[in-house]
């Protein structure tokens, strides 16, 4: 078999088998395949698509490049969830604890922040002593003793994925639907979990910038998972406005752990519900209306916030910054936004506010850049909401000395109008 045939079939439109596919990411990851004619397949990948068998066969061999975890000691009761990134996005601190108190198992690998979006395991390392750090054996017993863990990945998951997307990177082929969802779905296989309920955001804040994009990735994702032996849904939610009201690290812990409490804003409340709605029903088997039920008793009964205790002091975390969220990282300074005129929000530019939190310091520009904890937003006002000139609309916290353009950054994500907009849906779809 030679790579020469495989870039050839797929650049004049034809289907790969699985042999074929199997031979590539091997090769390439080995190193007996080089860039170029990995790069050259990626490419013809972009022109010409794969099917859902191809993409399906194209995850698994990704997903078996390197470790895995077995968590076929908890059979069905497994739930992992995946989000493809935005401004604000702190549901996976929410619906564990969740889902744990309710009976499921989360044993979830996560990333760091990239870009303007945010990674769970900065927020987690936001909380002194924190360790995302597990070796395998350890993260299965936590797993088994207080049914939820989150680490970062090991580093031999999914090698093949790694690879090949920093050469996506430099190709401009990240944008294909069939590399984008393989990517995601290798590392949600290689990880063990029975479901697996996908958050898909849409907007300008996300790397999906339709609804109608984000549903044809969600589509995707379910058919591979489904092919594959899991149970998966997708979950479609909006994107074009930063969800709750924190951005950065600390902050949004604090805001999740609020919302355990009862508290916290709407449309946080609005998807981390429907979140760990469809972990239940996936994981345990539960009626939609038993499992509405299931998550809302969690919260207004304690359970979900005991059980996040627990889970963060499992992982070294100081509980006395949970119970006081007042001792997480805290930044030395506090800039306040003012509307510049009166009227009411009409929209709220997702991506811009993202990169206004990392020039406060609460983002990274490459995956080893240090960042600031302390940092981040709050938002006062968000859409729909009324505002006069002179009004504060955000807080700003850094420890930088000069916050260089960050208000001016700010107030130009903001849209207003002398009538309100239309209410926003914040769920768009569900895809099962």
């Amino acid at each position: 078999m030679r790579m020469y045939d495989i870039i050839k079939t797929k650049r004049d439109g034809g289907a790969l088998t699985k042999e074929q596919i199997d031979f590539a990411v091997t090769g390439f990851t080995g190193g007996g395949i080089g860039e170029g004619q990995m790069a050259a397949l990626a490419m013809a990948i972009w022109f010409n698509g794969m099917s859902e068998r191809e993409t399906a066969e194209l995850t698994l061999a990704m997903a078996r490049s390197g470790d895995s975890v077995d968590l076929s000691r908890f059979g069905t009761k497994t739930v992992d969830k995946h989000s493809t990134g935005g401004v604000g996005d702190k549901t996976s601190l929410v619906i564990m604890p969740i889902a744990a108190s309710c009976g499921a198992v989360c044993a979830k690998m996560s990333g760091r922040g990239l870009g303007h979006t945010g990674g769970t395991a900065d927020k987690l390392e936001s909380i002194p002593g924190y360790k995302t750090e597990l070796s395998t054996a350890r993260f299965l017993e936590q797993a088994e003793k207080v049914g939820l863990v989150l680490a970062t990945q090991s580093g031999n998951l999914t090698p093949a994925d790694k690879k090949l997307y920093a050469l996506r990177d430099m190709t401009a082929t990240v944008d294909s639907l069939p590399l984008i969802a393989s990517s995601i779905m290798s590392k949600k296989i290689a990880s063990g979990a029975h479901s697996i309920v996908l958050d898909v955001k849409a907007g300008g804040g996300a790397f999906m910038k339709t609804a109608d994009d984000a549903r044809a990735l969600a589509r995707v994702m379910v058919d591979i998972g489904t092919r594959l032996g899991r149970k998966v849904r997708a979950v479609v939610t909006d994107m074009d406005t930063p969800l709750g009201t924190a951005v950065g690290n600390a902050l949004e812990v604090r805001e999740a752990v609020e919302l355990l409490r009862g508290r916290g804003a709407d449309d946080l409340k609005e998807v981390c519900f429907v979140l760990a709605e469809n972990m239940l029903e996936l994981s345990l088997g539960m009626g939609k209306d038993e499992a509405e039920k299931a998550v809302r008793d969690s919260v207004s009964s304690g359970r979900a916030y005991k059980k996040l205790c627990e889970w963060i002091a499992a992982q070294g975390g100081d509980l006395r910054c949970i119970d006081d969220v007042s001792l997480l990282p805290r930044a030395a300074r506090v800039l306040e936004v003012k509307a510049e005129k009166s009227g009411f929000i009409t929209a709220m530019d997702a991506e811009k506010i993202g990169r206004c939190a990392m020039s406060l310091g609460a983002g990274r520009l490459e995956k080893d850049m240090p960042i600031d904890f302390a940092a981040g937003i709050e938002m006062l006002k968000k859409t729909g909401e009324y505002i006069s000139a002179g009004e504060p609309v955000a807080r700003l916290y850094t420890n930088k000395n000069d916050a260089g353009n960050a208000e001016k950054l700010y107030l130009s994500a903001l849209e207003t109008a002398d009538t309100p907009p239309e209410k926003r849906k914040i769920v768009i779809d569900i895809i099962e």
